[in-house]
């Protein structure tokens, strides 16, 4: 006879006890918690504090890039440097660079780390240098 009685019926009639409850609910935080970190974009401190410091190092690479590819380009020497870069094997163009002095900024005693290479990239793959107007400029006084 008791099943016969309808779905609902039993269901309005179940009564969990306290220690189901308990189980319940610390399986459904548990559910929330391994749903969060997999596929809800949580991490940790540790994690986001990697991140953060990994997107610093980076932003500085390109920006010391950025300046190094305008230091090679306005160099005296630029063009001979460019073919010469271009003959060196790809796995050499950052040493190149690095000793050439350009992806070190004034100020420092090595290269930013990274922007040797990020440098030697955006180079490598310049058809020819850009070409550099001349703008003078006068002053009233």
């Amino acid at each position: 006879m008791a099943d016969e009685r309808k779905l609902a019926d039993r269901w309005n009639d179940f009564r969990p006890s306290k220690t189901l409850w308990g189980w319940s609910m610390a399986g459904a935080a548990l559910a929330a918690i391994i749903a969060g970190f997999t596929v809800g974009g949580w991490t940790t401190g540790g994690t986001a504090q990697k991140m953060a410091e990994d997107a610093a190092r980076e932003a500085r690479a390109q920006l010391a890039s950025t300046v190094c590819v305008e230091r090679f380009t306005a160099s005296d020497s630029a063009r001979t440097n460019l073919a010469e870069l271009k003959e060196t094997a790809s796995y050499k163009q950052d040493d190149f660079i690095a000793d050439g002095g350009w992806a070190t900024p004034a100020g420092f005693d090595s290269p930013i780390p990274g922007a040797a290479d990020l440098c030697a990239d955006q180079l490598a793959a310049m058809e020819s240098l850009p070409v550099r107007e001349i703008v003078e400029t006068t002053t009233n006084g």
